[in-house]
């Protein structure tokens, strides 16, 4: 980590409701912050840009950024499009940059993706400490997954999309066609929050008590935590999101997912029952935002 106490960090978590603003210090202690309603990067951007030159006036100068977002966006620093907005369904943010509104302040940044930043941020200060290769999936306004080995995020010619994964999906048992404009029921069409509320007319957490729909949601989510096991091996999963807050989400989760894998991986990591395996995040909803943080202090390094 950068060993200048002076230094101050930009940071953003871009998400699909909300952005949260922040500047740093060095230690991660935030002096500013601000929560800035999702709409399109013309209206988005100029409240960011006046967040920072705010904070900056009243703080000091901004010796680097980094930024968590939504995506898909190029997070591959050698990419000349590095930090752009690719196939996006969110109206008017495929093309748009960061760096467009970032730039002008004229210091190093580092772009990645909410999930990797949630994950960086669990792997240094929550859930994720003691693990090597950790996972941290958000169900959400979408679904997303980040896996970061030795705090370093896992990526091939682009970040993963686990979130478009096709879950096994019985028709009879559940007729909704899922809502991905993409791919209809892939796992974010089927379990996303947007989902959930076309699908039974209101959000998970108001149908907690209703075993049936818990264990169906539950098992769709399941199939993925089995893949992320036979994908990647990691040391622990980690599931946040506001879905994941539905009470008895998880235990359905760890239920289900032991099923599936059905005895075929037997290590000391997958504990019985998974209760220390799949866990919910150690910092709640400031996940994102702690590893954009720790982006901007890389970004200083780098």
């Amino acid at each position: 980590m950068h060993s200048d106490p002076r230094a101050l960090i930009g940071a953003i978590e871009a998400g699909g409701t909300k952005f949260i603003c922040a500047l740093a210090q060095a230690d991660g202690a935030i002096v500013a912050r601000a929560r800035i309603d999702t709409r399109t990067p013309a209206e988005c951007f100029p409240d960011i840009a006046a967040f920072f030159d705010q904070a900056s006036a009243a703080h000091g100068r901004i010796t680097a950024f980094g930024v968590a977002s939504f995506g898909p966006i190029d997070i591959d620093p050698a990419s000349p499009a590095y930090g752009t907005f690719t196939t996006t369904p969110k109206p008017g943010w495929a093309g748009a940059r960061f760096h467009d509104v970032l730039g002008r302040f004229g210091v190093p940044m580092l772009v990645d993706t909410d999930v990797n930043g949630a994950a960086l941020g669990e792997w240094l200060y929550g859930a994720g400490r003691g693990a090597r290769t950790l996972a941290y999936t958000t169900i959400g306004t979408g679904v997303g997954t980040g896996v970061v080995r030795d705090g370093r995020s896992l990526m091939g010619f682009s970040h993963f999309e686990m979130g478009h994964i096709h879950p096994s999906h019985d028709r009879v048992a559940d007729p909704f066609p899922g809502w991905c404009p993409y791919h209809g029921d892939c796992l974010e069409g089927l379990v996303a929050g947007p989902a959930i509320i076309k699908r039974w007319g209101t959000s998970l957490d108001h149908l907690a008590d209703d075993a049936a729909k818990l264990d169906l949601i539950g098992g769709y989510i399941a199939d993925l935590a089995a893949d992320l096991v036979l994908m990647h091996m990691p040391d622990r999963l980690i599931f946040g999101g506001g879905v994941m807050k539905t009470p008895g989400l998880i235990d359905v989760v760890r239920r289900r997912t032991e099923a599936r894998l059905n005895g075929y991986v037997r290590h000391a990591a997958l504990d019985a029952g998974l209760t220390r395996y799949i866990v919910t995040p150690g910092l709640g909803d400031d996940a994102g935002i702690t590893g954009a943080i720790a982006l901007g202090l890389r970004a200083l390094t780098a």
